[in-house]
């Protein structure tokens, strides 16, 4: 099954559309407060739907609500697909650009919430079925190392794509292929990976298992710390992590330059001279901090002093990169984000060890589905709030780079929650598994 949970994660991140994201909107013509609310509406569905998804997984059927989950994301690759090329050809106005383009997030939003947390929920049931629970981060981290293997086989793919067509639209009709590959890799799981599933679900019967899992995860001191982690670390992560994008945008172009003086180049194309090997060498950096994660981990149970650590290298990052981005110093930025991937991927393998250790079987991917709805509802206040400082700082020419706010937020939450961290008395104090 390692081979299959793998080739999941390869596939599940031939995401060709995710480099050129915020680019593809920009050349829409959306401003960076619309893009951070069109972010902020994708995370607010994910957040009304992230819970009762993890409730219909457990009880439905985990393999069920994956195949369901990658048909609505090919439904949204096709919508930005045919949205973004017909605004681009003059047939869509504003106005009927922005609801199309929040009728897509919509069904991408079903992707997410359907996902996030269900596979993961179908890997700890097969280590429990193994024998083998003491490897969660182990195991978890291998699986996410091929992942981020397939971002960095996609990243130049992408960029090849880009580079062919000069339009960062094209992207999106691409990335349907190998989402269609994995709805027949999921065919092939077997059946005990569904969970405790109770044959037919009714409405009544998910409420009151999302009511229970609701109530547990809140009684439990563990639990409710790791979702706030999980808010802090990974909703801000994800609000951030894609102005990289125009950063390597800005620095492509004297580059460019610089390396190719009398070749002419169309915007898009110069992009793609920075962005594929800056997101190749990032990927392949954090599948090998993936696959490596567990070996910071002094001990069994001792995953929490692992988080502080890396909280305090957090802060470390955001307070180098706050300096460069103001005055502009990308090639610094650039590094920093880098940096920021990496840990990022050594952090999450630990983090859902933490969950795991702290929930039951029988909740395993409801209890995971209200931690990627806690990093949603961060992530849709964090989206929009800094979209708005970042357009605000552009158009008052404040900094060298208008992106400086993001070492500024990134900076208060790591210092907070690194402070705020259990000691190891604290940390001995808590029971592996609750009651």
């Amino acid at each position: 099954m390692l081979k299959r949970f793998s080739l999941y994660g390869f596939l599940k991140n031939q995401q060709y559309y995710d480099y050129f994201l915020i680019l593809a909107f920009r050349q829409m013509g959306l401003s960076y407060f619309m893009i951070g609310m069109i972010i902020a509406f994708r995370e607010i569905m994910v957040n009304i739907m992230e819970i009762p998804s993890g409730a219909i997984a457990d009880l439905w059927g985990r393999r069920k609500s994956m195949i369901f989950s990658f048909a609505a994301y090919i439904i949204s690759f096709a919508m930005f697909g045919l949205t973004g090329i017909a605004a681009l050809e003059g047939k869509l106005a504003q106005h009927t650009l922005i609801p199309l383009l929040f009728s897509a997030m919509f069904f991408f939003a079903i992707g997410d919430a359907f996902r996030t947390g269900t596979h993961k929920a179908m890997i700890f049931t097969w280590l429990r079925i193994q024998g083998r629970t003491e490897e969660r981060t182990k195991v978890y981290g291998y699986t996410r190392s091929w992942s981020k293997t397939g971002s960095a086989v996609s990243v130049i793919l992408a960029c090849f794509f880009v580079y062919l067509t000069s339009n960062f639209i094209y992207v999106f009709f691409f990335s349907i292929i190998p989402y269609i590959f994995n709805i027949i890799n999921f065919i092939g799981y077997p059946k005990e990976l569904d969970g405790q599933t109770e044959g037919k679900t009714s409405v009544l019967e998910v409420a009151r298992h999302l009511k229970e899992t609701l109530t547990y995860s809140m009684k439990q001191a563990g639990l409710r710390r790791l979702m706030l982690e999980s808010m802090g670390f990974e909703g801000f992560f994800k609000a951030s992590k894609d102005y990289l994008q125009p950063i390597l945008k800005a620095a492509a172009v004297p580059l460019t330059a610089y390396l190719f003086s009398g070749i002419q180049f169309t915007d898009e194309q110069k992009s793609v001279v920075l962005i594929g090997p800056v997101f190749f060498v990032l990927f392949i950096l954090s599948a090998v901090a993936s696959r490596n994660a567990h070996r910071l981990v002094p001990g069994p149970g001792q995953e929490d002093s692992t988080a502080r650590s890396l909280w305090g290298m957090s802060v470390v990052i955001f307070l180098m990169l706050l300096p460069a981005m103001y005055f502009g110093a990308h090639w610094v930025i650039i590094a920093g984000f880098v940096m920021l991937y990496v840990m990022q991927n050594l952090w999450r393998p630990v983090l859902i060890s933490r969950f795991d250790a702290h929930s039951d079987e029988a909740r395993g991917a409801t209890v995971l589905s209200i931690e990627s709805q806690a990093k949603s509802s961060s992530t849709m206040l964090i989206a929009p709030a800094l979209g708005l400082v970042i357009d605000l700082v552009r158009d008052h020419g404040i900094g060298a780079s208008e992106f400086w706010p993001v070492g500024i937020f990134g900076a208060v939450i790591a210092l907070g929650f690194f402070l705020t961290a259990r000691n190891k008395a604290q940390i001995d104090e808590l029971p592996d598994r609750p009651e």
